[in-house]
């Protein structure tokens, strides 16, 4: 199902040409059960502010955080001439590397 609406989004929205793609993560409010081995959810999303469309999310496992998600969520991602940002979280030298990788910026 994702793959199909990565495909959907690629061909009916240009994301490339300088666009602004946001990756930042969230916590579902509401999603922890009191007494329940499950933690909360949390999940790191891709937006592109231009288009207004949510391009993807990764759920980061419950012993992780966002540094382990956001180089995933990235992967399925077509970056080409797109400027990526990330709050402090996501400052880290091997996801700077893969988004030049994928040629973006």
């Amino acid at each position: 199902m994702q793959q199909c609406f990565l495909n959907w989004v690629q061909a009916g929205f240009d994301i490339s040409g300088g666009q602004l793609i946001a990756i930042d993560g969230k916590t579902l409010r509401g999603s922890y059960e009191r007494g329940s081995k499950r933690g909360i959810i949390h999940l790191v999303s891709a937006w592109a502010s231009q288009t207004r469309i949510g391009l993807g999310q990764r759920k980061v496992n419950e012993k992780s955080n966002e540094i382990t998600a956001i180089p995933e969520l990235l992967r399925v991602l077509d970056l080409a001439g797109a400027v990526v940002s990330i709050d402090a979280m996501g400052c880290q030298t091997a996801i700077a590397e893969q988004i030049v990788a994928q040629q973006g910026d």
